[in-house]
């Protein structure tokens, strides 16, 4: 084994950097998105928490809350709790973007109470996945430096459980969104113009799953074609 080689490795170069250009270019688009449209305000003068609300009602979900969180962007469904958590710039704001994540998440809710495959299928990889996050890499690190092929490939697999958490929680947030958009039109909580910037937002927020999804592709690859099999030079 040749130690430069070891330290140096032109398949970052090649697959990990121009995923994560990939990655900080959705990152800033969906920011964007979200302050353009934060000063858009709502024909309705609906509020974020009056959205989300008015979407779990039109689902029957009315024994799910809707609470604040504090930070920014920090929205989220929690199905332990059953409540809705919505951040400072959403909960109380009046605006297409507050409405458009506020929307997103009540997607979510009722993806929980209708029983989305998806879903269900990616809470039963979470484990797997903080599991893999933690030991995959010192596992393959370890093995190679060892030389103990088995160990290299138990750390890739454990390291393909994220990616393949990433893979299943693609479809999760597109069809979050889907659901979200569904209701503004059914209900009518945004009109025109308004509807096309929460469709925006809520666009660029996807294209940060995907990044995420082919950043993990690309690191499972590389670790396939650097680690993947034992070098006796």
């Amino acid at each position: 084994m040749h130690l430069g080689y070891f330290y140096f490795d032109p398949l970052y170069i090649i697959l990990i950097v121009p995923a994560l250009i990939l990655t900080a270019l959705a990152q800033a688009g969906v920011s964007s998105a979200f302050s353009r449209y934060s000063r858009v305000r709502t024909g309705r003068g609906m509020t974020g928490a009056q959205a989300a609300r008015a979407i779990l009602d039109a689902n029957g979900l009315a024994g799910v809350r809707i609470e604040h969180i504090g930070g920014n962007l920090t929205d989220h469904y929690d199905p332990k709790s059953n409540v809705i958590r919505l951040s400072n710039s959403v909960y109380s704001s009046p605006t297409v973007a507050a409405v458009g994540v506020a929307a997103h998440e009540a997607g979510h809710a009722v993806q929980y109470a209708m029983g989305y495959l998806p879903i269900r299928l990616r809470n039963s990889l979470v484990g797997v996945t903080n599991f893999g996050s933690r030991l995959s890499m010192p596992l393959i690190l370890l093995g190679f430096i060892v030389g103990f092929q088995p160990l290299v490939n138990i750390g890739i697999l454990l390291f393909s459980g994220i990616a393949l958490f990433q893979l299943v929680t693609l479809p999760v947030e597109l069809n979050a969104s889907s659901r979200a958009l569904a209701v503004i039109d059914e209900q009518s909580l945004l009109e025109g113009e308004e509807r096309r910037g929460a469709r925006r937002v809520l666009t660029a927020a996807a294209l940060t799953y995907v990044a995420a999804l082919i950043l993990s592709l690309m690191q499972l690859l590389r670790l396939l074609l650097r680690f993947g099999r034992r070098r006796d030079d």
